[in-house]
């Protein structure tokens, strides 16, 4: 069997991840210049912060880099390990009373070491993908079952070269039928697999303990593969004593890593929004009381997280009164839109208000946006799947808004619902990075309606 040269992997991100911790610990001193009361105690510090990252990672295994390469997921679970660290030094140091220590220090130091992180976590997964799409550090593996899905197996990862997967050979039912069990066992002996995926839809349950026994004496992972087709569903293992079981939701249930730092970032960008651009909100107010009657903010009721309304603001950009006929979409040439009003819808800055409904809770920075009740009615009775939506806060941007734009009638917000869904199922925070700078390039460049 070839070298493994993988198995290096893990120690050398880990020495990395220790390494650039330490760069962001200069950095972040550097930039706020020495707030330790001496030179010793700042020795201490940095001390602390690489055991308990030393110790954090080992529980974590953050440094681990599984197959396939999903970049936001190791970034997530680097998250949790970050979140952890920070709980861990700040106990230590507050509770203990054992520094001094600026907030601003700390501040960049985690700020910087996760931009690092990103960075180097990018470079590698890089260099995986390129290598593996070379030939190179690829897995042997070997399927085990049904043709049907093993077919479609290979067809899947021939998709995806960065995966790193070789097919060796391909056993299926019918030929596992006719070789003896020792035969069988042999074969896969010979084969030298890295991995065996077994296909199963009909396979007797002793094979496949066989084949389990087979994977933990000769080191060779086993792989499940179902028949199951999932769309926009989510699956997970849940292990039952020794009974393993597929969950399966369409409406997946976000960690509390993934509010809290939502949450957090929400605030924190938010008030960052409302305290540099005070001016400007200033200057938008002066111009909309200006140029058209009227106050310079529009109130409307939405509907929010589980159905519940609340009050949006926005600045006006339409004549007062201008839904005194019912409730209606607009159009580009809405004759109801006032002309500076226009200059706000296609620069997205009529939307700036709502960053105080962010700071309420009653929204996130990103997320589907709020509907009003008459039509999510009519939504939901066409597309029954919109119920979805409601159960995570709506937000002041979304990848429908970015990718789709204002929906001018029931049909275009059919439509403008799949970029939502989609949005659901990958929730984290490259994604919302993502969007915002699509948004901040629609506001630039005038493309809004």
């Amino acid at each position: 069997m070839a070298i493994r040269y993988s198995k290096f992997l893990p120690p050398v991100t880990f020495i990395s991840d220790l390494i650039v911790l330490n760069i962001a610990l200069q950095c972040a001193h550097t930039l706020v210049f020495k707030y330790y009361s001496s030179e010793i105690q700042s020795v201490n510090f940095i001390l602390l912060v690489n055991l308990v990252w030393v110790s954090v990672a080992t529980v974590t295994k953050n440094y681990t880099i599984s197959r396939p390469l999903v970049l936001k997921d190791n970034l997530n679970r680097f998250l949790s390990s970050l979140l952890y660290h920070l709980l861990i030094v700040l106990g230590i140091i507050y509770f203990f009373k054992l520094y001094e220590v600026s907030r601003w220090e700390m501040f960049f130091t985690y700020s910087l070491f996760f931009f690092f992180i990103i960075i180097q976590r990018s470079v590698i997964f890089f260099i995986l993908d390129y290598i593996r799409k070379k030939g190179y550090n690829r897995r042997h593996v070997l399927v085990i079952g049904d043709e049907d899905i093993a077919n479609r197996l290979i067809r899947s990862f021939s998709k995806h070269p960065e995966y790193g997967y070789y097919f060796t050979d391909f056993i299926s039912e019918d030929m596992i039928k006719d070789f003896p069990e020792q035969v069988l066992m042999e074969k896969l002996v010979d084969r030298s697999p890295d991995e065996i995926f077994v296909c199963y839809k009909y396979l007797h349950p002793l094979l496949l303990q066989k084949l389990v026994d087979f994977g933990e004496q000769n080191a060779v992972k086993i792989k499940l593969v179902s028949d199951l087709i999932l769309n926009n569903n989510y699956a997970s293992i849940v292990n039952y004593e020794n009974l393993p079981v597929i969950q399966l939701s369409a409406n997946p249930e976000l960690s509390f890593k993934v509010i809290f730092f939502k949450r957090s970032f929400d605030i924190v960008f938010s008030l960052c929004v409302m305290i540099i651009g005070f001016p400007i909100f200033l200057l938008l107010m002066l111009i909309t009381r200006v140029t058209s009657k009227g106050p310079a903010f529009y109130k409307q009721e939405r509907i929010g997280r589980n159905h519940k309304p609340f009050t949006i603001y926005k600045f006006r950009s339409m004549y007062v009164n201008a839904e005194k006929a019912g409730p209606q979409l607009s159009s580009e040439r809405d004759p109801r839109i006032t002309g500076w009003g226009r200059i706000l819808r296609r620069s997205r800055l009529d939307e700036l208000p709502q960053f105080w409904n962010v700071l309420k809770g009653e929204m996130s920075v990103v997320g589907p946006r709020p509907e009003r009740q008459h039509f999510i009615e009519q939504l939901i009775e066409k597309s029954p799947s919109y119920r979805k939506l409601l159960r995570i806060k709506p937000g002041l941007t979304s990848i429908g808004q970015v990718s789709y734009g204002y929906a001018e009638n029931l049909d275009q917000m059919h439509s403008r619902i799949r970029y939502d869904l989609i949005y659901l199922n990958n929730i984290n925070f490259n994604s919302d990075m993502g969007i915002i700078l699509k948004t901040i390039r629609v506001m630039v460049q005038l493309k809004g309606k």
